[in-house]
């Protein structure tokens, strides 16, 4: 009787999990990839569907779309609720699943820094019905607003706070200002757009940290320029859903806060008893192996790796890299050969301000404006899974861009001011797996 082939478990179908799923695709190993969604989802444009500037088939495709051509790949959907290292199994919510060599790839969650009240008010921005909510809520706050007589409780429902200067912060902020001033506008002639505000916080002295001092510096011009006013030194400590809270008790009245200001990653780490890294990270060997499991690969968020004394950051680029070395890693450790070491290459960084305007850092060389804005979209839509998905994109982008034109103005629940319900999944998801 043959000997059954190795069982490689893969928990997470994010950018790092499914591709080193795709590199296994013609081994000899049984290969099962655990989520607890069906969809691979392309997170950086993810504000996009926020600004109902894409719809989420758009950025999203089935797993099993991806995988259908891999007859010795399997998909099941289900959350992962324990790590058995001793047994080497999983406890998942549809029974459990055993393992020869495992691979986490959970990715991230989003990071509330202990402020309960943002948690339980705000909106996060990391999966589809987080960005249907936050579409939801704009268009919810215009008709609210166009009914409203009080001129200060009208400013109220138009002002929208932005939390978290990074790359999402600034996207969301300059494409949210260019939304309601070329688009939504158009819908309520009757508002004044001087009513309107969209406020960027930083808590830290700049914006896109990564970027050259210059490169900074052009961001916050040019978002200044498409009416987002920047704040820099502007901690959030509370947000009741009527009122941000800044550190020295400055109050801004507002019922809408996008919280893009942090990530960790998915709590079901804390199920391998790993001292834990920055951000909830599990520390893991150069082999990207834990470091007392050879049979054990962390990647992507949840993997902490210090490269030249600084941990590698919690990006795409980083997941992608690392997904290539532990594919590698996974076929030598079950052939009997040498792992190999991962090795990161910066590729640089990419960041939209808004149409037309963008800024890169690409090697030594850094630059902005137009020719940035070019190469941030061929960038995104080449890695978008799918020709379909690609030239959707493309072409609802052209249209955009030459009239402006895009429809928003379905709002897809029947929540109220002040019965806002928060669509995201509760909290205890982020235990699981995806």
């Amino acid at each position: 009787m043959a000997e059954e082939a190795p069982h490689v478990v893969i928990v997470g179908a994010g950018f790092a999990g499914l591709r080193v799923a795709q590199s296994l695709a013609r081994s000899k190993a049984r290969v099962t990839v655990v989520d607890q969604r069906n969809y691979h989802l392309f997170q950086p444009l993810l504000y996009q569907v926020a600004i109902a500037g894409l719809s989420p088939a758009d950025i999203a495709r089935p797993v099993r779309t991806i995988l259908r051509d891999a007859k010795n790949i399997a998909f099941r959907l289900a959350c992962v609720q324990d790590i058995d290292l001793d047994r080497k199994r999983l406890e998942t919510s549809t029974g459990a699943v055993d393992y020869d060599v495992l691979v986490l790839a959970p990715g991230g969650v989003t990071n509330f820094f202990g402020l309960d009240s943002v948690e339980a008010h705000g909106l996060s921005l990391k999966d589809i019905p987080d960005a249907v909510a936050i579409k939801n809520q704009l268009l919810r706050m215009f008709e609210l607003a166009v009914q409203e007589p009080d001129a200060d409780r009208r400013r109220a429902l138009l002002t929208f706070v932005v939390v978290g200067g990074g790359p999402t912060g600034v996207e969301c902020s300059g494409a949210l200002s260019e939304l309601v001033r070329h688009v939504i506008a158009k819908d309520f002639p009757n508002l004044s757009l001087k009513d309107v505000r969209v406020i960027l916080l930083e808590a830290t002295d700049r914006l896109l940290s990564d970027m050259p001092a210059r490169l900074r510096d052009h961001t916050a011009e040019i978002l200044w320029k498409k009416h987002v006013e920047v704040r820099f030194g502007a901690r959030v400590t509370h947000f009741d859903g009527s009122r941000v809270v800044l550190q020295g008790d400055e109050i801004i009245p507002a019922q809408t806060l996008i919280w893009a200001a942090g990530v960790q990653t998915a709590p079901l780490l804390k199920c391998l008893g790993a001292p834990p890294a920055p951000q909830g990270r599990v520390g893991v060997r150069p082999t990207l192996q834990l470091p007392d499991r050879d049979e054990v690969f962390v990647i992507g968020d949840a993997a902490y790796l210090e490269v030249e004394g600084r941990g590698l950051p919690m990006m795409a680029p980083v997941a992608i890299q690392q997904a290539r070395y532990a594919a590698r890693n996974v076929r030598a450790l079950l052939e009997g050969r040498e792992l190999t070491p991962f090795r990161y290459r910066d590729p640089g960084s990419l960041a939209q301000i808004g149409r037309n305007a963008a800024v890169a850092r690409l090697g030594r060389f850094a630059f902005h404006g137009f020719l940035a804005w070019i190469l941030w979209l061929v960038v995104h839509i080449a890695q978008l899974i799918g020709f379909r998905n690609r030239l959707i994109v493309l072409v609802n982008w052209a249209w955009d861009y030459l009239f402006y034109e895009r429809s928003v103005g379905v709002i897809t629940s029947h929540e109220l001011a002040g019965d806002r319900v928060r669509q995201r999944a509760p909290d205890s998801r982020a235990k699981d797996a995806g």
